[in-house]
């Protein structure tokens, strides 16, 4: 299924959180990368800070940077969600504010990769986290090369009064880059509006609704036992199939073929990655 990018207006929505959940409730092989500009926060929060040393984005890019080694140095650079069964992994985001600069001018060589990963042996689908629009260097290559694109937003007024604009922000850029219709979807989180209201005020329609689980976006947002029949999992358990349905809608509207990427990448038979959960 390639990529599919989850990003925000402003605020805290609960991008991350709606990510991590989705990730953790998976049905395919997947790789939940954290390329928000203002850093990660799965490894200090959900994983309680429990690996020793630096790993992920911020590593590859100076890794990157120096000698070109991406396809390389990734598998060593995640973390096993679902340890050993290497189905969950996690590419973290930048921690280090240093090493934001070193992420910018990458964000295209990422989005390349992330899309190549469809094609490995095995194939992964690649989450991404990339945060906030409103923020310096966002990762705009990665949201063009996805295939499907959640803007994420909470359900009052205030809220989607930013989510207009970003709507037409990401709408725009699109056009510009010749980027096919169909891909971009809201994300509604929690109470208020509902999503028929919201659908026709914001002109894009509706493709779930996260509920408001505090228990759970506690445990998600600073550890401890997920449990799946919790609602916020159950919802986003549930998400990928309208994920997938409007994939599959696309290209065939498009007569996309099935597998389309750049040279695929063969995960290595005994990767780099280590358990942290």
């Amino acid at each position: 299924m390639a990529i599919i990018a989850l990003v925000s207006a402003k605020g805290s929505p609960g991008v991350t959180t709606a990510a991590l959940a989705a990730a953790l409730s998976w049905h395919r092989r997947l790789v939940l990368a954290e390329c928000d500009p203002a850093g990660g926060s799965i490894l200090a929060g959900y994983l309680g800070g429990a690996l020793d040393g630096p790993r992920g984005l911020g590593e590859l890019a100076v890794g990157e940077l120096r000698d070109g080694n991406l396809e390389s140095a990734f598998w060593s650079q995640l973390v096993d969600l679902d340890a050993p069964r290497r189905e969950r992994l996690l590419l973290p985001g930048v921690v280090d504010p240093a090493q934001a600069g070193s992420v910018t001018p990458l964000w295209q060589r990422f989005a390349d990769f992330f899309t190549s990963l469809e094609q490995g042996l095995p194939p992964y689908d690649v989450l991404v986290d990339c945060g906030r629009l409103q923020v310096g260097g966002p990762p705009w290559p990665v949201l063009r090369a996805a295939a499907v694109v959640l803007l994420v937003t909470r359900a009052h007024l205030p809220d989607l009064s930013a989510t207009r604009a970003t709507v037409k922000a990401v709408e725009r850029d699109f056009a510009e880059h010749r980027i096919p219709p169909g891909t971009l979807r809201l994300l509604v989180v929690g109470d208020g509006h509902g999503g028929s209201e919201i659908s026709k005020a914001l002109r894009l329609p509706v493709i779930a609704r996260l509920p408001h689980d505090p228990r759970t976006a506690e445990v998600l947002g600073h550890g401890g036992t997920v449990r799946a029949n919790r609602p916020l999992m159950r919802a986003a358990g549930a998400l990928e199939v309208p994920v997938r349905a409007l994939l599959d809608r696309r290209r065939a509207r498009l007569a996309w073929p099935a597998a389309p990427a750049p040279r695929a990448v063969t995960a290595p038979s005994t990767p780099g990655v280590s358990g942290a959960v």
